[in-house]
């Protein structure tokens, strides 16, 4: 098993990278470009470049999830490290389980309602869920430290692959198509790209935390005065600062200029 472990955290790694590289190429490169070049360019270079990038793009999320769900059966599951110690698999451990996995469909079904209109309240009340949901795998589930971290990298990477193959991937190839036929896109169908992309990159600091996070105790609680049954409040503090971060990040990459 421990070979087994090494192996899919090795692919895992990988793919993750090949998929959240090209997710920053997408907001952070990408998309300051598109706006900087004409109708005849894009229909030249984007039914070229896109389709490429895509390509890598979703194959990377598809076996980063894989691996990704066979990282966390092995380890988690089998190796018997999702549990606090002393807790025994419970009705609440499975539960919560069931909603790291199904929670996508509240998330999509929560920006496909009018609330997505008001963008503060819509974060608001997904910020929310999340802290629920992270109170309720340790209080409810009785997860311990590394598994709560894990189930919520967990939720996060299920949402964002999610995305990917099911809002991003169908939503570009319709504007590739109204591009390289010189037509104008539906706007919805690019609002849709767009949102589902940016979502995906403001949860994606978050879900590294959770990943390399998980791997030390440090944050656990006893240190930096946090109370050891507290350490899920610290998580979401991490998670507000990411998307700061990335919010940062946005602003930045609209600013930098090309030769």
């Amino acid at each position: 098993m421990e070979g087994l472990e090494a192996i899919f955290r090795w692919l895992h790694v990988l793919a993750g990278i090949v998929w959240i590289g090209h997710l920053y190429f997408f907001n952070w490169v990408n998309g300051p470009f598109q706006a900087k070049i004409d109708g005849p360019t894009k229909k030249i270079v984007n039914p070229e470049l896109m389709p490429r990038a895509l390509y890598w793009f979703r194959w990377g999320a598809a076996y980063t999830w894989i691996t990704g769900v066979l990282l966390l059966g092995l380890v988690y599951y089998m190796g018997q490290q999702a549990l606090a110690t002393g807790a025994d698999w419970s009705a609440g451990a499975m539960i919560m389980i069931a909603v790291t996995f199904l929670g996508v469909f509240l998330y999509d079904a929560l920006w496909k309602s009018g609330l997505a209109n008001n963008l503060r309240g819509a974060v608001v009340v997904s910020f929310l869920l999340v802290a629920i949901i992270v109170a309720l795998f340790v209080h409810f589930a009785h997860f311990s430290y590394r598994g709560t971290l894990v189930h919520t990298a967990a939720l996060f990477g299920t949402i964002m692959a999610f995305n990917v193959w099911f809002r991003i991937w169908p939503a570009q190839q319709k504007i590739i198509r109204a591009t390289k036929n010189g037509e104008t896109a539906d706007a919805n169908v690019v609002k849709l790209a767009g949102s589902r992309s940016r979502h995906n990159t403001y949860m994606s600091v978050p879900l590294l935390w959770g990943m390399i996070g998980q791997h030390t105790t440090y944050f656990a609680g006893g240190n930096l005065g946090i109370p050891s049954d507290y350490f899920w409040i610290f998580l979401l503090i991490i998670i507000i600062v990411g998307w700061h971060i990335v919010f940062q990040v946005y602003k930045k990459a609209g600013k930098v200029p090309g030769f």
